[in-house]
């Protein structure tokens, strides 16, 4: 038996001895299944092919990317903090030098999951790392597909993690949250935002989809709420789940401009 893995999205399945008849994440509305059709692989299968690559984004941030692309192609987050390392969103492989280097870095304290898109093998790198504790909002339970005692599903509006706090926002999933690490970018903040806001390609401004890739954007009331949760943090630096997509400076400021101009854009 085997725990499978959706090539589409890269979520993990509980074990079985045949792959899953569909993938609930791809059939519903903000993903898709290919014209193709459903495939499947499975955590060794992707070692085989695929290894995980590190590039520092700045002091104590460490991004980690699937290559060759898999998946969705986004980017999860070693940060390095004063309580222990958190990993923000997940991958659908972890390798045995990334195992390797996350031991030497003192291991993990925490993982904490934006939304259902980039569950993966969150199990998978949990079990990896002696068991740390995965923190999803509890509005978004519905859409695992490997339960596992690792999981810590929360309720609210804020979550402590050691000195980061998880904001939930809401938007793309029920539960889509942001993560704010006060003490990066020299004391300045960092915001790290998942698909709950995406860094454009510009990376002036971030925007707001129910579904990015079937191009569903949310509604105002929305979009007020996601600017309201995070408005009572001061953050330098958002970083967006995809590589490239970091705003460098001026993070509230970006935040701000961004709502306005998207409320504009949907009332005209």
């Amino acid at each position: 038996m085997a725990h499978s893995v959706c090539i589409t999205c890269g979520t993990q399945f509980s074990e079985s001895d045949a792959p899953p008849r569909g993938c609930p994440i791809c059939e519903d509305e903000r993903q898709f299944v290919p014209q193709s059709g459903q495939e499947w692989t499975d955590m060794t299968s992707l070692g085989q092919t695929h290894s995980v690559i590190w590039n520092k984004e700045s002091e104590g941030i460490h991004s980690l990317q699937i290559s060759p692309y898999f998946g969705i192609g986004q980017r999860a987050f070693l940060i390095e903090g004063p309580d222990g390392n958190i990993l923000w969103d997940c991958l659908s492989l972890i390798d045995e030098a990334t195992k390797t280097r996350i031991a030497a870095m003192g291991g993990l304290s925490a993982i904490a999951i934006s939304h259902p898109h980039f569950y993966t093998s969150m199990i998978e790198w949990s079990a990896a790392c002696g068991g740390a504790p995965i923190h999803i909002h509890a509005d978004d339970s519905e859409w695992v597909q490997r339960p596992d005692a690792a999981l810590h599903p929360w309720r609210g509006a804020t979550l402590s993690i050691g000195s980061a706090t998880k904001i939930r926002c809401g938007g793309h999933f029920d539960g889509s949250c942001v993560l704010h690490c006060p003490w990066l970018e020299d004391g300045r903040g960092a915001l790290f935002v998942g698909d709950t806001m995406q860094v454009t390609m510009d990376r002036k401004f971030v925007s707001f989809m129910r579904s990015y890739p079937n191009l569903l954007p949310l509604g105002s009331k929305a979009v007020t709420r996601i600017l309201e949760a995070v408005r009572p943090y001061r953050f330098e630096t958002i970083y967006g789940a995809f590589p490239g997509r970091t705003v460098e400076s001026n993070g509230n400021q970006v935040v701000e401009r961004s709502a306005e101009r998207y409320l504009k854009a949907i009332a005209n």
